[in-house]
């Protein structure tokens, strides 16, 4: 590394977690970044930031966000991730089987299917809707 190159600081796991977990709740509430800064008394690129990890998130502001959004503060650690804290790939970064799936999940795409997918009331629309999708991801797969 050369002498004057700036090391750029990787956020912590835990932080990016819970981050993601205030990005994913805040959306599938339709809540803007500037709305939730604006309650929490701060800028929305605070908001980003938090929601990155690039700052990590005091216990009394996770307070503050929990109550706003709705949920306990052990909604912010749900899920094994920290479990795989220790299971790092060659480059350093985390390994989990479930990384495909929970970006996923905490897509903007995601959130949307999962709330469309809870708004159909019907449960055996529900069960045809999901037999479809399993359908074409199998036969997507074998062709």
């Amino acid at each position: 590394m050369e002498p004057n190159a700036v090391k750029k600081k990787v956020p912590n796991p835990a932080d990016v977690h819970v981050g993601a977990r205030i990005r994913m709740r805040r959306m599938i509430l339709g809540i803007s970044q500037e709305k939730l800064g604006t309650a929490l008394g701060v800028t929305f690129q605070q908001v980003q930031k938090y929601e990155k990890g690039a700052t990590r998130v005091g216990a009394g502001r996770l307070l503050e966000i929990a109550n706003y959004l709705g949920v306990p503060i052990s909604y912010f650690f749900e899920t094994a991730v920290f479990e795989a804290l220790e299971a790092r790939g060659p480059s350093g970064a985390i390994v989990t089987a479930t990384d495909a799936f929970d970006q996923f999940v905490k897509s903007s795409e995601g959130i949307k299917l999962n709330n469309a997918f809870l708004g159909i009331n019907d449960p055996a629309v529900r069960r045809h809707l999901l037999d479809l999708v399993v359908s074409m991801s199998r036969n997507g797969q074998n062709g």
